[in-house]
């Protein structure tokens, strides 16, 4: 089936909260298998604060975007 192509093409808005959460999984993900972090409570710590920075990040983009 054709596309129609006269129609405008909508962009999706970036999901800051998902995508800045997601990096912070990856990359804890990755310390913590390397061994670069071996003590749990640093390992709760950067995730508490690396989601409260995604959320603020979040929280600005919707505030700029004006919804």
């Amino acid at each position: 089936m054709p596309r129609d192509v006269e129609r405008a093409r909508r962009l999706h808005r970036t999901d800051w909260m998902a995508l800045l959460s997601g990096v912070l999984f990856i990359v804890l993900g990755i310390l913590v298998v390397t061994r670069a972090i071996t003590d749990w409570l640093v390992l709760g710590g950067v995730t508490v604060l690396g989601l409260a920075f995604a959320g603020l990040v979040a929280i600005i983009a919707r505030a700029v975007r004006g919804k």
